[in-house]
């Protein structure tokens, strides 16, 4: 069995005055059209990262529209989540390949997951490589498959990209952020390039009174008569946590009681977290003014929606970003940003808008320096942020892209075989399914 995902109710009237009333209308007019119709979103962990925090808004109002949507998430063992973690890495490029076990592996979880997915779907949406071969095993004659990439596959390692293509094959229609993210040798006819989004009412971006948020992080440890920048992200290379950590200490050689949080959230589906962990606690024991918080000692949302709104900058340094949906999180609170120059964040991010673009540690150093020492510049920055958020990268305006997607996938005539198993008939491989 497939684990289906707990979510509460949400309602699209709520969003009236927060996000633009033309989104929010032209959303109900293109749910309507589309109302009873069965969607699935299939995808590997209910916590900890983008993807889950999206799928824990969009689907409740996906149902509030009239669509009849589930979520549901793939079961695997720590020895099926470290491939995928590799699989999840060379498809952003980084060296190395699979074995044949591991290739075996990965196809085998595909095997024994596939047979749970109930007939009858009208859209199956996959999130990222995890479940991936997934769509050509299910064998769902009339339902149309969606693989969403999340992570920016632009220059992917060609002997990773090589192993997965022929299983991408199977699906109608793929989704990417950046149009560049599109890998060589694409096999998917339809592309679709919808970025991702925030929930301007979800715990984390509520907007919290000003003195709540000073107790939270007073309570945890967080000087407030001190400045203080702080980077939310997984504990993940890609992230460059270390990085981060190295421009902290160049700009407190300047501003000698400068504070810094590193806040993370530990996914199901991601155990190299646990070594860069490691790594992190290692470079700052003993630094007071370093604080590393994870969710495994109570801090969630509500601890992070603090941190983005009273750090005086968040900081995004990433070397790879598929969106960098904690970019958009702090902007929506006015909060400024110095974040990498890569992936989506330049989208979210533009001249003059939101905070400043770096491409390396001494410049991130100096991109901090400049808005510590500007607090005027550094609002402004913000102010600007929040209103390229409030158009672009609401949860309303991804729903209606996405629903359109699906409007124009339901007018296409289907192929005979829309999704042939890239596997011979029968053909048996071992797996780490518990």
């Amino acid at each position: 069995m497939l684990d289906v995902v707990d979510i509460g109710d949400r309602s699209l009237a709520a969003y009236r005055g927060v996000a633009p009333d033309e989104q929010l209308d032209e959303l109900v007019r293109v749910a309507h059209r589309l109302r009873g119709a069965r969607l699935l979103h299939l995808n590997a962990t209910s916590y900890g990262g983008g993807v889950s925090e999206i799928l824990r808004s969009c689907v409740p109002l996906l149902r509030d529209l009239g669509l009849e949507a589930e979520w549901k998430i793939i079961r695997g063992d720590d020895a099926f989540f470290q491939i995928t973690k590799r699989l999840h890495n060379g498809l952003q490029g980084a060296p190395g390949d699979l074995s044949e076990t591991e290739k075996a592996l990965y196809l085998g979880n595909a095997q024994l997951n596939a047979p749970h997915l109930a007939e009858g779907y009208d859209f199956v949406i996959v999130h990222d490589p995890q479940p991936a071969a997934i769509a050509g095993l299910a064998r769902h004659r009339g339902s149309r498959w969606i693989w969403r990439c999340h992570i920016d596959t632009s220059h992917p390692n060609p002997a990773v990209w090589d192993f997965l293509t022929p299983y991408l094959g199977a699906y109608d229609a793929a989704v990417f952020t950046l149009e560049n993210f599109i890998p060589p040798r694409f096999p998917i006819r339809r592309v679709a390039i919808l970025p991702p989004a925030i929930d301007p009412l979800s715990p984390k971006n509520l907007a919290l009174p000003k003195k709540l948020a000073r107790h939270i992080l007073e309570w945890i440890g967080v000087r407030l008569d001190r400045p203080l920048v702080t980077q939310v992200s997984r504990f993940d290379k890609w992230k460059d946590p270390l990085g981060v950590v190295a421009a902290y200490r160049l700009v407190r050689q300047r501003i000698p009681h400068l504070q810094l949080a590193l806040v993370s959230s530990m996914a199901l589906d991601d155990p190299e977290a646990w070594n860069i962990y490691e790594q992190v606690r290692a470079e700052t024991a003993g630094d007071h003014l370093i604080h590393v918080f994870t969710n495994l000692v109570g801090v969630g949302n509500v601890e992070v929606n603090a941190f983005q709104s009273l750090s005086d900058v968040v900081i995004q340094k990433s070397l790879r970003e598929g969106f960098g949906l904690v970019v958009a999180e702090a902007l929506w609170k006015g909060t400024p940003v110095v974040a990498g120059r890569v992936g989506g964040i330049p989208m979210q991010m533009p001249p003059g808008t939101g905070g400043i673009l770096v491409d390396s540690v001494q410049e991130c150093a100096d991109a901090l320096l400049h808005l510590l020492r500007h607090p005027q510049a550094a609002h402004a920055l913000g102010a600007s942020g929040r209103e390229r958020v409030r158009h672009h990268f609401l949860m309303p305006r991804l729903l209606l892209d996405e629903l359109l997607l699906l409007e124009a996938l339901a007018g296409e005539q289907r192929r005979e075989d829309p999704h042939p198993s890239p596997l011979p008939e029968g053909e048996g491989v071992s797996s780490t399914v518990g």
